[in-house]
């Protein structure tokens, strides 16, 4: 008789999931499905309100990347009201957005991330968390707990709170950037640059000493999707670039036009929908985003430290990286080019400056806003009536970008190290330890109302469930 194993929750991950691992007769790995069960709900009850509302409104999805729906809302904005923001505004939104990679990065690395590499993927679940990465490497814990606390100081000094902010509005933002918290952003950077590149030594050197368990884990091919500005890494404002799993451009173009290209599928186990690109249709038109998506389709970055790691990333394959797990090393790159961008904008003499806002409003009835969040390519779409209130509303979330994904990486961990007669909790880990690599945000993905716990079933061949893990 077949079995299934359910993980349940998914653990130091945001939101809620379970996983389901469907096993043959033999207690092999036939399938597996991570189901995201939280309910949806923002882009419905957002119906009514005025469309300024809505940076203030979005941010509510989610406690960890506020700042990225913030952003990509009153982008949209900008156009539902026909409004361009002057170039300080942009600098100084670009500069929150900073922050956010930052924090968000620095977080998911250090304390999320690092306890599977660090202590080990079959370690005691009672060390196997941030606090035994503060008993083994206290030094390392402090160093990332000054980072993430850099950028969301980032994040307060722009807009005044760290998460929920009312700070961007249609046309640019409502205060300037002072110089005192300005001198105060550049006299960190050097100190947070040393930081990053001990995590980027820490990342770089597990990874060359675990070459094996890297190639077999959740390793495969794909399409891949990211931002760029004249070919450079971009997260803030640029066209999306589309390339084949062999690095072949496929498609360049303007993320405002995105629903002549992107198309969602749903899935009965799931509230997370698939989207894909839909020239190519399901599944060849699933495709990647994050920080392993960006640097795929990216030619260089922008900032000196930062490319030059890109250039040793780049090395690693003639064609893109495939491997999941190198979305620790991707991501710790993009912490790196944040901060160094951070000075770059600090540094620009504009961006002092009071000039911060266009008020010449003239509702156009429809805005899209698109920005790459920490977690991938974010879309915001709203439409309005001629007194700008909101009649409908849709965002494809930046973990919703790699449910495929996600769900191709646990199929393919599940199969190769989980033996359903052999059960550990250390296998089960490595499930959890493959969506881990994609840094899912999943209250934002489903813009959940309420609290679900996560549970993992495993089911037989014949769909009766064998075993139920649940972690309330």
């Amino acid at each position: 008789m077949s079995k299934t194993i359910t993980i349940e929750p998914v653990t130091r991950i945001e939101g809620h999931a379970r996983v389901t691992i469907f096993l043959n007769e033999e207690g092999k790995v036939q399938d597996t499905h991570l189901n995201v069960d939280q309910f949806r709900g923002f882009e419905k009850f957002s119906e009514g309100r005025m469309y300024f509302e809505m940076p203030v409104i979005t941010p509510r999805i989610c406690g960890i990347c506020p700042v990225s729906h913030h952003l990509a809302s009153a982008k949209a904005c900008d156009r539902v009201a026909g409004v361009t923001p002057p170039r300080p505004a942009n600098l100084l939104r670009e500069l929150l957005h900073m922050g956010q990679m930052i924090q968000s990065h620095s977080m998911h690395f250090f304390h999320l991330a690092s306890p599977d590499l660090l202590l080990g993927f079959d370690a005691d679940p009672a060390i196997r968390n941030v606090v035994g990465i503060i008993q083994t490497n206290p030094a390392l814990a402090l160093k990332a707990v000054k980072l993430r606390q850099y950028g969301q100081e980032i994040i307060r000094r722009l807009s005044g709170r760290r998460i929920h902010m009312r700070w961007a509005v249609p046309g640019g933002v409502s205060a300037p950037l002072s110089r005192e918290n300005r001198d105060w952003i550049l006299g960190q950077v050097d100190e947070m640059i040393g930081y990053i590149q001990e995590g980027i030594a820490v990342a770089k050197g597990w990874l060359e000493a675990n070459q094996e368990l890297v190639a077999k884990f959740a390793n495969f091919r794909s399409n891949y999707l990211g931002m760029v500005k004249d070919g450079a890494l971009e997260l803030y404002e640029g066209p999306l670039r589309l390339v084949d799993q062999d690095g072949k451009l496929i498609e360049e173009f303007d993320g405002h036009d995105y629903l002549n290209y992107i198309q969602e599928k749903t899935e009965d186990w799931s509230y997370l929908k698939f989207p894909y690109y839909k020239k190519l249709g399901w599944p060849k038109g699933a495709y990647r985003v994050a920080p392993l998506a960006r640097l795929n389709v990216a030619e260089r970055i922008s900032t000196p430290l930062a490319n030059a790691e890109f250039a040793k990333f780049k090395a690693l394959s003639k064609g893109p990286v495939e491997p999941s797990l190198y979305y620790h090393y991707a991501r710790l790159i993009e912490d790196l080019y944040a901060v160094e961008r951070a000075r770059e904008l600090c540094e620009d003499e504009d961006i002092l400056s009071e000039d911060i806002l266009d008020t010449n409003v003239q509702i156009t009835g429809e805005g899209v806003g698109v920005i790459e969040a920490p977690r991938g390519t974010l879309w915001h779409h709203y439409w309005t009536n001629e007194d700008g209130v909101i009649t409908k509303a849709n965002l494809i979330v930046a973990t919703g970008n790699n449910n495929w994904a996600m769900n191709t990486a646990v199929n393919l961990v599940a199969k190769a190290f989980v033996d359903g007669k052999n059960l550990t909790e250390g296998m089960l880990n490595r499930v959890e330890a493959a969506i881990r690599c994609y840094d899912p945000c999943l209250s934002c993905s489903t813009h959940a109302l309420g609290q679900m716990p996560l549970i993992v079933d495993i089911v037989d061949a014949s769909g009766v469930q064998v075993k139920r893990i649940q972690r309330d």
